[in-house]
């Protein structure tokens, strides 16, 4: 590896990526998985949480290494700014009466009615 891309993957795992810590409870015992939600497939597990999060970051180095090698572009962290709060949905006229009348019923606008709904 070049000094560019290790300026570069120190660079990159500076950055906010989300990692997804998990209780995993089955057949192999009580553990904790970990991933990355950025990157497809980087994932890792651990008896802690400590230690997982430890072995998915050091997946991950492992990821944005081999991504810098080949050329490839790395994804960008995930972030609230990429978020509007608009969302537009199509749906079957009768579903959206139905959703419509309910909302009427409850004394609400069907926005209001709608974000109630979903987040439950």
């Amino acid at each position: 590896m070049s000094t560019l891309e290790k300026k570069q993957l120190k660079e990159y795992l500076e950055r906010p990526y989300n990692i997804i810590l998990k209780a995993i409870h089955d057949e192999a015992g009580q553990y904790y998985a970990a991933r990355v939600l950025e990157f497809d497939g980087c994932i890792a597990t651990g008896e802690t949480k400590e230690e997982a999060y430890a072995a998915v970051s050091e997946v991950l180095e492992g990821f944005i290494e081999d991504m810098l090698e080949d050329g490839d572009p790395i994804p960008e962290p995930i972030g609230d700014d990429q978020f509007s709060g608009n969302l537009r949905i199509r749906m079957p006229k009768s579903l959206h009466r139905n959703l419509s009348q309910a909302a009427k019923l409850e004394g609400v606008s069907l926005n209001q009615y709608l974000i109630h709904k979903l987040s439950k």
